[in-house]
């Protein structure tokens, strides 16, 4: 079973977070809900308090494929503080494992730590100056190899079926896109 983690901190962006989780889940992934506060307890951008599955420090990383990041501020600066969250990315990217970003992630973390450099990615476009070395792409999901970036909050859903076809391919993406009536296969 193919296994993505997802991490929250403190001002991360809640929609950002959880419309990942739920996408995965629903296609059989293993998803894990990843706190890097020290504590399960974390408080997104909008005072909505999520209880994560674990805690960065109790995580086990052996078998995660993927690791994905959602914006929200203060949530990027939080992520980028965690100093074991930047060495898992930098490993998983170099041993070329999917790495995952959006929004405001891609430029103030990814960006940051050269994930992004000389590849074409997405952010929020206020973000777009902090892809060091990147091709900065407008699109809602882009791909470049085994780095996954996107624009914004209207694009989670979509984040999450792609790293469902990243995971588990093509057939699962399109079964869970029509099973939540995605405007892209009900004919919107």
């Amino acid at each position: 079973m193919s296994k993505l983690c997802v991490f929250m901190a403190d001002g991360s962006e809640e929609v950002e977070t959880l419309a990942v989780v739920d996408i995965a889940r629903r296609a059989g992934i293993e998803t894990e809900l990843v706190s890097v506060t020290g504590s399960r307890e974390v408080t997104g951008s909008h005072r909505i308090t999520v209880l994560a599955d674990t805690t960065f420090e109790a995580a086990d990383f052996s078998g995660a494929e993927a690791l994905y990041i959602p914006g929200g501020l203060p949530g990027v600066e939080n992520l980028y503080a965690h100093a074991g969250l930047r060495g898992l990315l930098l490993r998983f990217y170099r041993e070329g494992r999917i790495v995952a970003a959006l929004c405001a992630a891609p430029g103030a973390v990814f960006g940051r730590l050269g994930i992004v450099d000389g590849r074409k990615a997405a952010c929020f476009p206020g973000f777009a100056q902090f892809l060091e070395g990147a091709q900065y792409l407008p699109d809602g999901i882009v791909t470049d190899g085994n780095v996954t970036t996107g624009r914004g909050l209207g694009f989670a859903i979509d984040m999450g079926l792609e790293l469902v076809r990243l995971l588990v391919g093509e057939d699962k993406m399109l079964e869970v896109k029509a099973k939540i009536q995605h405007p892209e296969c009900c004919g919107m």
